[in-house]
């Protein structure tokens, strides 16, 4: 099956397959130090993330990429569409803000034109589902700003399919990741 490529693994070198692992690896290095930098750039420990439920239809659907940023001077407005994390759950939610609370510091002898927000509670809820999160919570009343990934500043309809189906089908995934590195070590550049 692999014959043709083991045969020219030999041919090459092992000077030469070392050249092409360490390629392959300064690929993966600079894509990890992309993914990074996007999530300093926008303050946020994910800028990208795929829609995995219908909750969310019609402003979103299965599959959709989500581009995210978390700005620290802004508020959530109510009608904001975020993505949350609450501890303990391994996948964020993508959820419309329906309920906003703001709490004001109060400095002594000073008048603020704009006060300076405190904490912000939030309540989401997806725009397909019927009720509202609080049930998702897993004991929390309000989403606090620390559960928020970031707001959604943009999308691509369906591009994040090829996510879902790499995690529905693992063999999908491990069959693309090792002709990737099959492709990198018998390529003659």
């Amino acid at each position: 099956m692999f014959a043709d490529e083991l045969k020219t693994l030999r041919r090459l070198g092992v000077r030469h397959v070392l050249l092409q692992v360490l390629n392959f690896t300064s690929v993966l290095a600079s894509g990890l130090m992309i993914w990074k930098g996007l999530g300093l750039l926008t303050n946020t420990e994910s800028p990208i993330v795929v829609v995995l439920s219908g909750s969310m239809e019609p402003a979103f659907y299965r599959g959709d990429l989500l581009f995210l940023t978390n700005p620290t001077d802004q508020r959530y407005q109510v009608g904001d569409i975020t993505v949350y994390k609450i501890p303990g759950a391994d996948i964020p939610i993508v959820h419309r803000v329906l309920e906003t609370h703001d709490f004001v510091s109060k400095n002594k002898g000073l008048v603020a034109a704009a006060p300076v927000v405190d904490k912000q509670l939030l309540l989401t809820k997806g725009d397909n589902n019927h009720i509202d999160d609080i049930e998702l919570y897993q004991g929390l009343e309000w989403l606090e700003r620390k559960h928020i990934v970031g707001k959604v500043r943009g999308f691509l309809p369906y591009i994040g399919y090829v996510t879902i189906a790499m995690n529905d089908f693992p063999q999908l995934k491990y069959a693309l990741l090792g002709g990737l590195g099959l492709l990198a070590l018998v390529q003659r550049e």
